[in-house]
């Protein structure tokens, strides 16, 4: 686990230095298009990094549960990532909305 953590560790190095650079590119006064650009690099980046730590708690956390618990587990999982995901407009969505945009059915919502 210690070797994937500092993978983890190393691509959200790169991330940092990657924003830095965007910072660096608004005080240079790059051109929209080019700042545009590197900012969707950095949302990329991240959002590997979140299936990277999202797939590692699936197979370490969730494996050992019994198969209804694991499904359970996994929805959850896929809502908290919908909550955050840009494409589903649910960035920045109130934190207390389960699932905020997610297409997942909601717990208890009949299934």
């Amino acid at each position: 686990m210690a070797d994937a953590n500092d993978q983890l560790i190393a691509r959200l190095r790169r991330i940092e230095g990657q924003v830095r650079g965007i910072a660096k590119m608004l005080d240079d006064e790059r051109s929209c298009e080019d700042v545009v650009t590197q900012l969707m690099a950095v949302r990329s980046s991240i959002d590997t990094v979140g299936a990277v730590v999202l797939d590692s708690h699936l197979a370490g956390c969730v494996s050992e549960r019994s198969a209804e618990q694991q499904i359970e587990a996994l929805r959850d999982a896929m809502r908290l990532w919908w909550r955050f995901a840009p494409a589903a407009g649910g960035v920045g969505a109130d934190p207390d909305t389960a699932g905020a945009q997610s297409p997942l059915p909601m717990p208890g919502a009949g299934r």
